[in-house]
């Protein structure tokens, strides 16, 4: 098995969720996921079929991003995976539609840091061994950092 570490492209002001499922109506679905969640938000969705013509089904409502979806969706390779690109919101705002999705069985990574995936390929077939979701930690916060946090999330909206 070869293994290769690959860089997601992201593009500026967008954020990423990959994941697994299983059926070829996990595109669509996910796509109702995404709008009935968050119906404002711009979005690109890229599936890679396992079996059959193992085609990747796109669905979403902003072209650079489904084209972005797509583009990632083939460098893995990986069956059954999909490549989720957002703008104008945050994964944490569709994040619980997507898992409730019946088809989804993992999501390994919903951020918008530089993403590169681990994957293994062995012959006609790979995947995803693993997620590395920004940089390595450089510390412990102090209390002028907690602070900072505090009110990012209060700026954001995200608490009281």
């Amino acid at each position: 098995m070869d293994i290769q570490i690959i860089d997601m492209k992201i593009p500026d002001g967008a954020s990423i969720i990959i994941g697994h499922a299983h059926f070829i109506k996990t595109v669509e679905d996910l796509y109702e996921a995404i709008v009935n969640s968050n119906p404002n938000m711009k979005f690109g969705i890229a599936f890679n079929e396992a079996s059959g013509k193992r085609l990747i089904r796109y669905e979403g409502n902003d072209d650079e991003l489904k084209d972005t979806a797509i583009y990632n969706a083939k460098l893995l390779r990986a069956g059954h995976t999909f490549v989720i690109m957002l703008r104008g919101g945050w994964p944490i705002n569709v994040l619980n539609s997507i898992k409730n999705v019946v088809e989804v069985s993992r999501i390994y990574t919903a951020t918008s840091n530089p993403v590169r995936v681990v994957v293994g390929i062995d012959g006609e077939r790979a995947a995803i061994l693993g997620v590395m979701d920004g940089f390595s930690v450089l510390g412990v916060e102090k209390e002028d950092d907690r602070e900072e946090r505090y009110a990012l999330l209060r700026r954001l909206g995200y608490k009281k």
